[in-house]
């Protein structure tokens, strides 16, 4: 603001050195054709402590507005070429950082011409001529809304930067919920298997980015094999954790890991019983993580030989065993979740597969997905599924139910995760 062009040119436009930053003292800009008026303002104002420059047209006072800050403006109404009234105008049309306060000085006192000056813009009146008192009092009114609005500003400023800092932190994090669940995806290695008489099929679908079912199986030998469904309680990144650990318990990759396998005198693995790799799982949780999750577990030993299926349910959802006639029974015995409580007690139920036949293990996901009103799917929901779809076979058939879910709840996201075992018995037709 030195030597300015307008400054040169006007010989009765005052510009004072100011460039405004926090606890300084405020710039008003004082407009009036009359020099004398002009300087009876400017003196009281610095007297004050306010930085103070002057115009002498309307004209003038828009050129310093455009290129300097301004916190008031005292302007009178009457003046040749651009008056007060049209200079508030163009002032309120401005690109500013921050408000200017308006205070229109004017002989007027007819209650239209107050209000149209306040439609316009202007914030407040004095009556010519000017009250030192009544000034001093007009601009402390206009200092508290100025307070205010630069308060308001910093809290704006601080509430955008704490948006972009968690924009970015979000990003990342979704960034690392896609690896993850590329991660959690790579757990099912394969999702369907030939095993001769029998053939398995998996699906897993994640409510968010990563969620808390998991599915799998493993082969024992040449005539038996496992296959297992958990559902851990909640949703998200520790439910994830928690899939991860589990899922090294009962991997086929590392039978030695394997709670479902125990050594035999050969120096191989043999299946325990359901319920004791149900107990020793709890045990596991119990004594070995400390986490306030549980799961629902249904795991079954399959003899290849005979479609004998020796099965525990621990909380999960009841299984569904389809015929080869096309019919369909929910089967199971109920049971307790793995590490709720220390002194949960597990028991087998046996079921039988003939040629043709095929068993699902559907989780909390599929029996309890919601129609738009809010009713369930439920077990009968999955039987009358698998007896429409009864000619659809391995991932087609999981295929199907995916889809079948998406339209039953309105094609909303799943509120819960989605995941199932299929398991289809040809026996000795092979």
């Amino acid at each position: 603001m030195k030597e300015s062009a307008l400054r040169q040119n006007q010989p009765d436009f005052v510009e004072v050195d100011y460039t405004p930053d926090a606890g300084e003292r405020r710039f008003v800009l004082v407009v009036d054709d009359s020099k004398v008026q002009r300087k009876i303002l400017t003196a009281m104002l610095k007297r004050w402590g306010f930085e103070v420059a002057e115009a002498a047209s309307g004209q003038d006072a828009m050129d310093f507005c455009e290129n300097h800050h301004v916190d008031f403006v005292l302007s009178d109404w009457m003046m040749p070429g651009m008056n007060g009234l049209e200079f508030c105008e163009a002032f309120r049309r401005l690109d500013r950082k921050g408000y200017g306060y308006f205070i229109l000085l004017t002989s007027k006192s007819e209650k239209g011409e107050v209000a149209r000056g306040l439609e316009v813009g202007a914030d407040d009146f004095l009556t010519k001529p000017v009250n030192a008192d009544e000034l001093k009092a007009r601009i402390a009114a206009g200092e508290r809304i100025l307070k205010m609005e630069n308060e308001l500003q910093e809290k704006n400023r601080l509430v955008s930067a704490t948006l972009n800092e968690l924009t970015e932190l979000y990003d990342m994090v979704d960034r690392d919920l896609l690896e993850a669940k590329k991660l959690q995806q790579s757990l099912i290695r394969e999702r369907f298997k030939d095993f001769g008489a029998a053939q398995v099929s998996l699906t897993l679908r994640s409510s968010g980015h990563v969620g808390g079912d998991l599915v799998g199986f493993f082969r024992v030998n040449e005539h038996q094999i496992g296959i297992w469904g958990i559902d851990v309680s909640g949703h998200g990144i520790t439910s994830a954790l928690m899939t991860a650990r589990l899922a090294g318990n009962l991997s086929g990759r590392s039978p030695e890991q394997n709670v479902a396998l125990e050594s035999d005198e050969n120096g191989g693995y043999r299946l325990r019983s359901p319920a004791e790799a149900a107990d020793l799982l709890n045990t596991i949780v119990m004594n070995e993580m400390d986490t306030e999750h549980y799961f629902t577990l249904l795991i079954a030993n399959i003899d290849l030989r005979t479609g004998e299926a020796v099965m525990c349910q621990a909380g999960h959802p009841h299984p569904v065993i389809q015929r080869a006639d096309g019919s369909c029974e929910s089967i199971g015995t109920g049971g307790m979740p793995v590490g709720l409580i220390d002194a949960a007690y597990y028991t087998d139920f046996t079921a039988k597969l003939s040629s043709g036949d095929r068993i699902i293990i559907p989780s909390d996901g599929v029996m309890e997905c919601p129609d738009p009103d809010e009713n369930l799917l439920d077990d009968e929901g999955v039987r009358a599924f698998m007896e429409a779809n009864a000619e659809l076979k391995g991932e087609k058939l999981l295929e199907a139910m995916i889809w079948y879910l998406t339209e039953y709840s309105g094609e909303k996201d799943f509120p819960d995760d989605v995941s199932a075992v299929l398991l289809e018995f040809s026996g000795n037709d092979t």
